[in-house]
């Protein structure tokens, strides 16, 4: 465009000289050697543009002779240049596409073609078809080589990082790792592997730290920077817990800054505050993130926040997390489940079946089985819970990678992986028919069985007439229902009462009549007179004696 721009500039300063002379006719007049010389003003101009035109064209005439060999070599130089080129990227294709035998004989070529120093993507090509054939170490001292050139350094570091990964040598790509973020801390592979190692090694001031430089470096967008950096804080805290509570607590709410709805980081702050005796800003922490996402860890840790509270106030603690967020399931189980605690078994069956119709699922059910447990110990009934509990979807739990932990972690146990927990319902292990939605939970609660409480041991079915004709069937056990007076005594112990209360219905008297006279009848322990188990010497004859089998 410069050059354009300078042509027609000299072509307007020429035509504009032109005119400007045409304008002024003159003549010129030259004397040499008693010769005499005279033209216009005009054919003067002409002819010494036109001589300057023809020097020029002779210089360039010449330069191109006297350069001519050099042009050639330079002509056969890129040529053969361009064909070893072609062949690098011929080779790169094979490579990527798992061809050995192409791609090493593209590097051939190549090598023949093209010097190394000058083209350092020979090395990549030769160590991308080791790879393939197998020769990892041909491949190593490769990328060995790479590494020394400041110009192929980068890639060098993370073939060898790959190798170490590929090996399981997990401190010597560690090593690799930081090494290339020292050349390079832009690399975000580099940053990545540095970042995770040193956050398994507990060195959780040194990997923020290089996380505020990535961040620096736009190397990670903000919301990511800020979600890792509160991870980072959450984990920091963890270990901080013990000793120094007030760092943990500051490292707790500084993650919670940057991400609000962090469930560990909350449980953390708590925590640390309840060993401040601050039961206020407990709870407030607590309550902050309860409105953001309800979760179970939030709900144990605001119910039990005083270790002398009586079921009753964790009851009405439970109540006002569900006040804050009604219509919801966590909420509904932590009500039911302090109702459970406080033997208010009533409004824990009730909270636990609204539960059971929002969402049904394997802790509904549990705690339904032990609510009945606790308040009819009607083992039926229980096992019907626990029957609805195997067929209903699992629980969230914390979930990275495939692997179900009690608790969070920062890191994945499997792949070493930042942040990768996650509160989900774990699918790996889902097995047999899943019954979903609310009409299942209303078909389980409407299929639940009556309450039955079996007879003591030493109560048998009415007879009317024992010695003359035996039982042919058991009578069926009645169904006796618990009054409300009594739903917080434990059921066993009724049973244990009623089994020392003495039996007066199923009575035989002596004779096989009836008592006379006010007489109390005498109950039978044994078996049938009529058994053929019994061997009564005194038989067909009537018999005042009771014999004990």
């Amino acid at each position: 465009m410069v050059r354009l721009f300078i042509f027609l500039v000299v072509v307007l300063a020429l035509g504009w000289g032109f005119s400007w002379l045409a304008d002024r006719p003159g003549l010129i007049s030259i004397t040499w050697q008693d010769h005499l010389i005279e033209t216009s003003l005009m054919v003067a101009a002409t002819a010494m543009v036109a001589l300057i035109g023809f020097a020029m064209l002779l210089w360039w005439i010449v330069g191109v002779i006297w350069t001519s060999p050099y042009s050639v070599r330079r002509y056969f130089r890129a040529r053969k240049r361009d064909r070893g080129y072609q062949a690098l990227s011929t080779g790169l294709i094979a490579a990527g596409a798992g061809n050995a035998l192409l791609a090493r004989k593209m590097s051939l070529r190549t090598r023949g073609l093209i010097s190394a120093d000058q083209e350092p993507l020979i090395h990549l090509l030769e160590a991308q078809a080791a790879l393939i054939e197998g020769k990892h170490d041909e491949a190593r001292k490769k990328f060995e080589q790479m590494a020394e050139d400041p110009e192929t350094r980068e890639l060098g570091l993370r073939g060898l990082y790959m190798e170490a990964r590929r090996l399981g040598a997990n401190e010597a790509a560690r090593q690799y790792a930081e090494k290339a973020v020292e050349y390079a801390p832009y690399l975000p592979w580099a940053a990545q592997a540095t970042l995770e190692a040193r956050s398994q090694s507990g060195r959780w001031d040194d990997a923020i730290r290089l996380l505020d430089q990535q961040r620096m470096a736009n190397i990670l967008e903000k919301p990511q920077a800020e979600r890792w950096k509160a991870v980072l804080l959450t984990a920091k805290a963890n270990d901080r817990l013990e000793g120094d509570p007030k760092g943990a607590r500051d490292d707790a709410m500084a993650a919670l800054k940057l991400a609000k709805d962090l469930v560990p980081a909350a449980v953390i702050a708590a925590k640390a505050w309840l060993r401040e005796d601050n039961v206020r800003k407990a709870a407030s922490t607590l309550e902050g993130v309860w409105k953001l996402g309800p979760h179970p860890e939030i709900a144990g840790a605001y119910i039990r926040a005083r270790s002398g509270d009586s079921t009753v106030d964790r009851l009405k603690r439970a109540e006002k997390l569900e006040a804050i967020r009604p219509n919801n399931i966590e909420s509904l189980l932590a009500v039911a489940q302090a109702a459970l605690d406080a033997q208010q078994f009533k409004k824990a069956r009730a909270k636990a079946e609204a539960a059971a119709r929002m969402q049904p699922r394997e802790a509904v059910y549990l705690l339904l089985a032990d609510i009945e447990e606790a308040e009819t110990g009607d083992q039926g009934r229980v096992r019907h819970w626990m029957a609805q509990a195997l067929r209903a979807p699992r629980d969230p739990a914390w979930v990275a990678d495939g692997f179900v932990s009690e608790k969070w972690l920062p890191l994945s146990p499997v792949t070493g992986r930042l942040d990768a927990f996650e509160w989900k319902a774990p699918f790996d292990q889902l097995e047999g028919p899943v019954e979903e939605g609310s009409l299942a939970a209303d078909t389980a609660i409407a299929s639940l069985p009556p309450v039955s409480v079996a007879p003591p041991a030493n109560q048998v079915p009415p007879a009317t007439n024992v010695a003359a004709e035996p039982p042919a069937e058991e009578a069926p056990r009645p169904i006796l229902v618990k009054p409300a007076a009594q739903e917080a005594k434990p059921p066993r112990k009724e049973l244990a009462v009623a089994a020392k209360t003495p039996a007066t219905a199923n009575v035989t008297p002596r004779d096989g009549k009836p008592p006379e006279n006010g007489e109390e009848p005498v109950p039978f322990f044994g078996r049938p007179p009529d058994d053929p188990g019994v061997k009564d010497p005194d038989a067909g004859q009537p018999s005042t004696r009771l014999r004990l089998f």
